[in-house]
This record gives structure tokens, sequence and C-alpha cells, in this order.
């Protein structure tokens, strides 16, 4: 009976290959959660260093402080709307431009590419950019959040070269059948596009959820359209120009301590705020956007 003699290659490769994988999701992990273990940390102790992915004094003061203000439940509401109703037209204008200039058929589909794709390269500059939102009446508007992110000239060459991998004979059976472009679009081009459209969709999502530039420029003198982002960023800056010292008040009191916030913890509680809502859609979003990262990788 020969004995079977046992090959430590799959064995060697296998332990190290999880070593590895395991070192990468520590070092992938201990930023967010030693920013974590900051914002339930007491903002004086803080100061001393030494917090890594455990809180050394408890204290929700941090958070409290964030949303002390009613502001900021009211900015919330404003960047969920603007993230979920930008990013719906987005996905579904940049998609329709996407599917009409990947027809072969259509005669203007170079030119208008190029069109296109010269906005990426070529812009007028901020000034020019505010005088136009402003003749556009768009100032103090809620709709300067969505108007001028309509169509992505990026977005629209990935979904457009998306569509070009799709089976011309699923097209060409739906005209048959007597479908127009339209049907064609909302029936067959939408439904295969999901992958895509799910990456697309988090990278405009994510876009609109952190950004606050546009409140400062566009709406920061109406309060009711201020952002979560911009709420956040004022927060912030307000606690790093403090001239207070934490370290000399309220004279050693451990509990006044405690209660007290430094930018530092200030800066990890708005960083969890901020970022939990993404945290909680990406999971569902995951298995299309790994799909929609690979395109283009493998060709036939």
């Amino acid at each position: 009976m020969r004995k079977r003699t046992v090959q430590m290659e799959p064995v060697v490769f296998g332990t190290v290959n999880a070593i590895i994988m395991l070192l990468l999701a520590v070092v992938t992990l201990y930023p967010f959660l030693n920013t974590l273990a900051v914002s339930f940390n007491a903002g004086l102790d803080t100061i001393r260093g030494g917090i890594y992915v455990w809180p050394r004094i408890w204290t929700l003061q941090n958070y409290k402080a964030v949303f002390i203000t009613g502001t900021v439940f009211n900015a919330f509401y404003i960047s969920i709307a603007r993230t979920i109703i930008a990013t719906l037209l987005s996905l579904f204008l940049t998609t329709m431009l996407a599917y009409t200039v990947s027809r072969k058929e259509y005669v203007f589909r170079k030119p208008i590419t190029i069109i296109i794709v010269m906005t990426m390269y070529f812009n007028a500059g901020l000034i020019p950019y505010y005088f136009l939102i402003k003749d556009l009446h768009l100032l103090n508007n809620f709709l300067v959040y969505v108007v001028p992110g309509l169509i992505s000239a990026f977005n629209m060459i990935v979904i457009r070269t998306y569509i070009g991998t799709l089976s011309e004979s699923l097209i060409e059976s739906a005209k048959v059948d007597g479908a127009g472009d339209f049907r064609i679009f909302m029936q067959v081009i939408l439904p295969l596009c999901q992958p895509v459209l799910a990456t697309v969709a988090l990278f405009v999502a994510v876009g609109q959820w952190n950004s606050w530039f546009d409140t400062f420029l566009f709406a920061s003198s109406k309060q009711e359209l201020s952002t979560l982002q911009y709420e956040l960023m004022k927060l912030l800056s307000s606690a790093m120009n403090s001239n207070s010292n934490p370290a000399l008040q309220n004279g050693g009191d451990p509990n006044a301590a405690k209660a007290m916030v430094t930018p530092l913890s200030i800066r990890a509680a708005i960083t969890i705020v901020a970022s939990v809502p993404i945290l909680i859609v990406y999971p569902f979003l995951q298995k299309y956007f790994v799909v929609g990262m690979q395109l283009g990788s493998v060709k036939e």
C-alpha cells in the first residue's frame, strides 16, 4: 500500500494567505475602530492619548455636542433628500444618454460623446459657474443640489461601455416584437444594467452625501437648506477655532472634565455620524459594486 505524501505547498500557501488577509483586515478596520473609540471617550482624557480600539472613559457628551442644536436634524433630512433625489435622477438621465450614444445607428453619437468628454478636462472656473447658477435662479434653491449633477461624463462613459457589452440580439428581438426605443430602454436595458447602475449609484450617493461646498457657495444664507455635512463642518470649525484651553477649565472637577468636549473628540463623533448612513447602505450594494468594478476586465 502506497503511503500518501502530504503536499506542503497548499498548506503553506493557505496559512500565509490567511495571515496576510488577517493583517490586512486589522489595518483596514483599525482607523475606524479607533475613531469610534475616541468618539465615545471623554474629550479631556483623549488629549492624553493612548486610545486605541476601546474608550478609556465612556461618555456620550461628544454626540450630545453634535446633536445639541436642532439644525442638525433638519440638515440630516435635507442630506437624505438630496442624496436620494439626485442619485435617482442622475442614474436615469445618465443611463438614457449612455444608451443613446451607444447606438451605432445614431449619426450624432460621436460628436456628442466628444463634447461630453471635453467637459471632463475643461471648465470655465468657479466664478463663471457661480454666475451660471445665479442666472438659472438656483441660489438658495433646493434644486441647486440636483440640477448641476444630473449628467456625469465619467458615469456616462462607464454605463455606455457596459451597454456595449450587452448582446445586440436582445435589442433586435425587442424591435422585431414592435418595441420602441423608450420601451427597450425601460424593459431591456435598465434591468440588464443593474450591476453597473448599483456601482454608479454608490459613487453618486457618496458624493452627494459628503458634499458641503455647494451648500457653502449657493445656499449658506438659507438655514433650512443647510446639509448635514455643512453643519458638521461649521461645528468642527467652531471647535477648532475655540481659544479656550479645556485643560485649564472646571478646576479639575472630574465630572465636569468628563462632560467636556475637545476638537479631537468632536471630530471623531462627526466622522462617525457622517459615515454611518453610508455604512448601512453599502452592504446591500456590495455584490453589485464588485461586479461593476470588474467591468472591462474580461474580454471575450
